[in-house]
């Protein structure tokens, strides 16, 4: 993986944390707190694997086990 494609990721990471927060505040304005979470959840827990596989790729650069191009 070249390094635009990591920053890009990682980018995109960030990007579906904040959404997260906007799908749950917006939700919380029209339904219930439940439902709130409920559709903000898969947005959070992709983020969360998504930044978990790119800690473990900068570490492996980091190491140089699996160096980025």
């Amino acid at each position: 993986m070249d390094r635009s494609r990591f920053v890009q990721l990682t980018l995109l990471a960030f990007g579906l944390v904040l959404a997260s927060f906007v799908v749950r505040g917006t939700t919380r304005l029209v339904a219930s707190y439940e439902l709130a979470v409920m559709l903000s959840a898969p947005l959070l827990f992709a983020s969360v694997l998504l930044i978990a596989g790119l800690v473990l790729l900068a570490t492996l650069d980091v190491t140089g086990i699996r160096p980025m191009e």
